[in-house]
């Protein structure tokens, strides 16, 4: 095993890594659409093994995120400290995001920080493929991670979802599809407004809508069965 503590720095991390680099694994990565360019075909469980071994250290974090290695960015997310993470840092890293891999494993962090109520309009908006995804896989982040979060607050991102329920964008309309499911399974008062918006999108003229609602359907109906009565056409605020 290897001597790595919190103590340890960025610099010793990485080599760390690199003595771990598997061509093997790498190939296999490369299937599941994560980019490889930089990577050393570490396995996500082996991943976070290490970071809990090195504990959190923001500090740190930041270095292994300059490096652009794809397991030191991972790293970086899993012990990076969300109350220290600065708004300009997020977009820092976000405006560098080139795979849905990172973008989804950084998305949890950028909600537990605290500044999700102004990224994630912000990175809708923004027509960068990866950068819009960050928006929504944060939005599927907060729908289950925030559980005290007034519901209104998660109902809210409704809205941003059925604006950009046409980018075609594979990653992008994917994410759009993880966060109108994950909100509609938040719970019943959430439920009722995402079905309702998955129906409206389902019988869409325009291809990727249809897609998004169908298959948000598809889970909801899976779950949940018929929706409860008077579902159905409650969440026209969307």
């Amino acid at each position: 095993m290897s001597d790595l503590n919190p103590a340890s720095n960025a610099a010793e991390v990485i080599v760390y890594l690199q003595s771990l680099r598997n061509a093997t694994n790498i190939a296999g990565m490369a299937r599941f659409g994560i980019v490889t360019d930089t990577a050393l075909g570490i396995s996500t469980d082996d991943m976070r093994k290490i970071a809990r071994l090195i504990k959190k250290d923001h500090a740190r974090a930041l270095d292994l995120w300059q490096s652009g290695i794809r397991e030191a960015r991972l790293l970086a997310a899993f012990t990076a400290e969300p109350w220290k993470l600065s708004m300009d840092e997020a977009r820092d890293w976000a405006a560098s995001f080139n795979s849905w891999e990172i973008v989804d494993s950084v998305a949890d962090l950028f909600v537990q920080s605290g500044h999700w109520p102004v990224l994630i309009p912000e990175f809708a908006a923004d027509e960068r493929e990866f950068v819009r995804r960050t928006a929504f896989s944060m939005m599927a982040w907060a729908a289950v991670h925030l559980k005290k979060e007034p519901d209104a607050h998660i109902l809210a991102f409704l809205p941003l979802i059925e604006r950009h329920a046409t980018d075609q964008r594979n990653f992008v309309k994917k994410a759009v599809n993880w966060a109108l499911r994950q909100i509609g399974k938040r719970n019943l008062e959430c439920r009722a407004p995402a079905w309702a918006l998955a129906e409206k999108l389902a019988v869409s003229a325009d291809r990727t809508e249809r897609w998004i609602g169908k298959d948000a359907l598809r889970e909801f109906e899976k779950k949940f069965g018929a929706p409860l009565k008077g579902d159905r056409g409650q969440s026209d605020r969307a």
